[in-house]
């Protein structure tokens, strides 16, 4: 199963926190499980629009299905993947300044199990929050849009 993360309304390429220095060259990518400086596909925050395929495994476990991978973090019932916000200095070294958190516990079931089947869940959303700054924290519906679809 593929899982694949379509953003778009990226906030700019600086963030200016209250009372705060700025971010600059702020860019957004997915954060790999256990290793937080490995960031797949890091996207410039002015991009129109961001899309990460992830590959990933989906298993029947007591709770109901689970999904497991190299970009998937958490414990089986309470999986994510987080988009990274990351300052990138003149040298080309990335500074994580804040994460989303991408609830797949939040995917409603029949989606997920229509996923599977399919081979390809998407999630959809906007990665500016309603201050204008980086989306951040716990990110479930509405904020993000779950669905099944056929994969390629």
């Amino acid at each position: 199963m593929h899982l694949r993360i379509e953003a778009t309304d990226l906030p700019g390429p600086v963030f200016t926190p209250a009372g705060a220095p700025p971010y600059r060259n702020v860019h957004v990518a997915v954060q790999r499980r256990d290793r937080p400086a490995e960031l797949l596909d890091p996207q410039p925050g002015d991009a129109p629009s961001a899309t990460w395929t992830l590959e990933c495994t989906a298993v029947t476990a007591p709770a109901g299905t689970d999904v497991k991978g190299p970009y998937v973090q958490g414990r089986p019932g309470s999986r994510f993947v987080y988009l990274s916000w990351n300052a990138v200095d003149g040298a080309g070294t990335f500074t994580m300044f804040r994460r989303a958190k991408l609830m797949l516990d939040a995917v409603p079931a029949p989606v997920l199990d229509s996923a599977v089947h399919s081979g390809l869940l998407v999630g959809r959303l906007g990665l500016t929050d309603a201050y204008g700054g980086p989306l951040c924290a716990r990110v479930v519906p509405p904020r993000i849009t779950w669905s099944a679809e056929q994969a390629a």
